[in-house]
């Protein structure tokens, strides 16, 4: 197996790149699009409240936990190869999901998919470093950032729209057959073209640190998505209370294989570079915003009567504005240069507090104008696209290309950490706002302290971001380390 350089043909290179950016577009996609189709669901196989739950909550903490243990395959055993069988055995759990006939039988397609979205989407990422030369490098994390955002507002009016149109009777599994086509073809017309990549010098797999990270982040993910369905109960206690142990005994048996010579899932040398704690805060900081998502369907579906299609609709400016922010980074950091990502979550912060200010200048039941407030979703989704391609790229910069697997599982994982914390804290603190009321105008009252809480927290990593720019890059120590 060979190691690819960035001597490959230009539009070779950006084909295959385009392939591999599927990875990274199914797995949220289909996080987002069930939400739409849970009552169809419920209906059909009789499901409980709390298997309603899981169906969701499984495939995000599979997908969390194992994200990082994916991007070290690719590095380990081939990038390419890792993303066809991540493809193809997500392709085979969608199958599962789209033919279950018992609840049981869609929660485990939906653990098979989050394991295999794990395996598939870290490749993408990890790929820039070997795929392009410095000067593409921006390009790449832009349509990355682009297509990874614009999943999650494609997933909730696509949703919908299948579950209306009803497509061969299929109702809600529908959103499940619809990656087989898409694998189908990725897998026929890429599997010649795609070129191997994988991490110079790989040692074997770090069996011990899979298991460690797998349980330090199912004892912090689990409960976070639980507990709104469970209540604060002991176990949920229980299992928080484990996490500041298990994450010692991670870190204390990763440096001593590190100091033996060997391989590690988390190489400590690499997470205790420069500036890389501080982009891991900034990531957990960034889809603080996961929660609007869900709080504004809320609003949209309780306090103003809409139905899920059209709420789903609503959210379409926002997905034009993060494709349209991700395809201008390049140009704008001629500018800009890194400061783009504090100038993107301000701009962030600000689309949120305009938009909580013209919900508050309306009258409680009624739609606020659509051309202010579709002007306000735009700016708020350009400014997470802007913000995060280059969040990303201060990251993943910031280690060696022969790590780039694992801190691009580091960075996914992160992001997908920080989904689970805003929608379980953001979360808790609307419905404790809102407490037992139905009422229209609380439910508003509740939207509005969450959204202004979102804000907080994305000002927060905007101020953030500027002081993680001035801290210096420290590669060549690394690699002389290596």
């Amino acid at each position: 197996m060979t190691l690819l350089t960035v001597t490959q043909p230009e539009p070779r290179r950006w084909l295959m790149f385009s392939l591999l950016l599927v990875g990274a577009f199914l797995p949220p996609l289909d996080f987002f699009i069930v939400n739409v189709a849970l009552p169809s669901i419920q209906g059909e196989l009789g499901a409980s409240s709390s298997a309603e739950q899981l169906v969701i909550s499984s495939y995000a903490a599979v997908y969390a936990v194992m994200l990082m243990t994916g991007g070290r395959l690719g590095d380990l055993y081939g990038r390419g190869k890792m993303f066809f069988l991540g493809l193809m055995g997500f392709a085979c759990a969608s199958l599962l999901c789209g033919l279950a006939i018992t609840p049981g039988m869609l929660i485990a397609g939906r653990i098979l998919q989050g394991a295999t979205a794990a395996i598939m989407a870290p490749q993408a990422l990890a790929s820039v470093q070997a795929l392009f030369p410095e000067k593409e490098k921006p390009l790449a994390l832009s349509l990355y950032g682009a297509v990874f955002g614009l999943a999650a507002v494609v997933g909730q009016a696509l949703g919908g729209t299948l579950i209306a149109l009803d497509l061969c009777h299929l109702g809600w599994r529908a959103i499940f057959l619809i990656n087989l086509p898409v694998a189908l073809f990725v897998i026929l017309f890429g599997v010649r073209l795609l070129k191997e990549t994988r991490a110079k010098n790989a040692r074997k797999l770090d069996p011990g640190g899979m298991l460690l990270v797998t349980a330090t982040l199912s004892a912090l993910i689990i409960p976070l998505i639980e507990c709104r369905e469970t209540g604060w109960t002991w176990w949920i206690w229980l299992l928080f209370l484990t996490v500041p142990l298990l994450a010692f005994m991670t870190w204390r048996y990763e440096t001593r294989l590190s100091q033996q010579g060997g391989a590690p899932l988390l190489d400590p040398g690499v997470l205790g570079a420069p500036g890389i704690g501080l982009g891991l805060v900034i990531a957990l900081l960034f889809y603080s915003l996961a929660a609007f998502f869900l709080l504004f369907t809320v609003y949209l579906q309780k306090a103003l009567h809409f139905d899920a299609l059209n709420a789903g609709l609503v959210f379409l400016p926002f997905g034009a504005g993060f494709l349209t922010g991700p395809l201008t980074t390049p140009y704008l950091r001629r500018f800009a240069g890194n400061y783009l990502c504090s100038i993107g979550m301000a701009c962030e912060a600000a689309g949120l507090i305009g938009l909580v200010g013209l919900i508050s200048a309306t009258t409680v039941e009624v739609m606020p104008p659509m051309a202010p407030a579709g002007a306000l979703l735009f700016i708020i989704g350009f400014g997470q696209g802007l913000a995060m391609p280059t969040l990303v790229r201060m990251i993943t910069g910031r280690v060696a290309p022969e790590f780039s697997g694992m801190i691009a599982g580091v960075t996914t994982s992160t992001l997908q950490i920080s989904t689970a914390l805003g929608v379980a804290v953001i979360g808790t603190l609307f419905y404790n706002t809102l407490g037992t009321s139905d009422a229209e105008k609380d439910i508003t009252h509740a939207f509005v302290i969450a959204t202004m809480a979102i804000a907080c927290c994305l000002a927060l990593g905007a101020g953030l971001s500027i002081r993680l720019i001035r801290q210096p890059l420290a590669l060549n120590t690394m690699a002389n380390r290596l």
